[in-house]
């Protein structure tokens, strides 16, 4: 568990300094739309609990490719992103607590996965001393088939 959160304050950090970078020294223009004026409470929330159902069926805005692969496997990162891009100067703290749930959410959904929490249970059948089988096909296509058990 503390590996875990070591992974996500060190992608967290990652993150933050790359945002600093493209802001400071790319001087890319981040939104500085307030998003209270825009949104609630309600939609925060859909966010983080169902991310692919909201930005499917809310009006947030899609885009290309790569927003399409966000989509489909790290919802969550998406949603940040685009936080990130459109919130970050007039809500700094709105933009940090989505990329903890961003972050969070995805590691330990990958980690409940990886655990056995899906099994998948495959039967084989009995060996070919138990059980003897004869199959015929017939002229006209038909399969007849015999199964017996010793």
């Amino acid at each position: 568990m503390k590996n875990i959160a070591l992974r996500g304050l060190a992608i967290f950090m990652v993150l933050l300094v790359a945002t600093t970078l493209m802001m400071d020294v790319l001087k890319m223009d981040f939104g500085s739309v307030n998003y209270w004026d825009r949104h609630g409470v309600f939609l925060l929330f859909f966010l983080a609990v169902f991310p692919r159902l909201t930005l499917l069926f809310s009006s947030i805005a899609t885009g290309g490719f790569l927003w399409w692969i966000g989509f489909l496997f790290v919802p969550r990162i998406l949603v940040a992103s685009l936080a990130t891009v459109a919130y970050f100067h007039t809500n700094p703290v709105l933009v940090v607590m989505s990329w903890l749930i961003a972050i969070g959410g995805e590691v330990f959904e990958k980690w409940g996965v990886g655990r056995g929490r899906f099994r998948v249970q495959t039967f084989r059948g009995p060996g070919p001393t138990s059980e003897s089988h004869h199959t015929v096909i017939g002229d006209d296509g038909v399969i007849e088939a015999e199964f017996t058990k010793k």
